[in-house]
């Protein structure tokens, strides 16, 4: 399994990039969200891949970030009728974080205006997908527009751990401020999660 490449970014189009490693040209197919991140061509960028082997070709997929990569493929492996034409399809057209968070919502209407994502195939993604988001899609998705500090990351990060700890989100926000009002600001994840569970 190719894991990632570095190197150089000899070419960049909205649907696909090759970078050169080591004299080797890989052709690499991308998301708009990733190509929205690659630097100008020319320069060194590092792309994270999955490799998609079929009988007439190996397929190499590329991606900005691990949640990208991720997303893409918890759609390919999970829900039924989803191949690594849409899963790229459905990250061009949602964040990975949006996407959790309609999902966890149960908005068909919002999955289905992306491309090549029709009402049925929303609702599929909803019904094979929830269990798999849980809560803290949902979560993740109400608090991804507000720009954060260090210490609000870390009660956003620590409140996601209490959800995925079978809290509600709102018992679990609740907890970690009280955690924090203890502790103080510059408290890790980790105390605020253990002083959360305490309470």
């Amino acid at each position: 399994m190719i894991a990632f490449l570095e190197g150089q970014l000899v070419e960049a189009l909205p649907t696909q990039v090759v970078v050169e490693v080591q004299g080797v040209g890989y052709e690499v197919f991308i998301p708009l969200s990733s190509f929205d991140k690659l630097p100008a061509p020319g320069q060194r960028v590092r792309v994270l891949t999955h490799l998609a082997v079929r009988e007439d070709a190996h397929v190499l997929y590329g991606f900005a970030t691990a949640a990208e990569r991720n997303l893409f493929r918890l759609l390919i492996n999970t829900v039924n009728g989803v191949g690594p034409k849409l899963a790229l399809n459905i990250l061009s057209g949602m964040t990975p974080t949006a996407f959790r968070g309609a999902v966890a919502a149960g908005d068909v209407k919002a999955l289905s205006r992306i491309s090549g994502v029709g009402k049925k195939m929303a609702e599929r993604l909803v019904v094979e997908l929830k269990d798999k988001v849980g809560a803290a899609g949902a979560w993740e998705a109400s608090s991804e527009q507000r720009a954060v500090s260090e210490a609000d990351q870390r009660i956003h990060d620590a409140v996601l751990a209490l959800v995925a700890l079978d809290f509600k989100p709102a018992e679990a926000h609740d907890a970690v401020r009280a955690a924090q009002a203890m502790l103080g600001e510059t408290a890790t994840v980790e105390a605020l999660v253990r002083a959360a569970l305490k309470r």
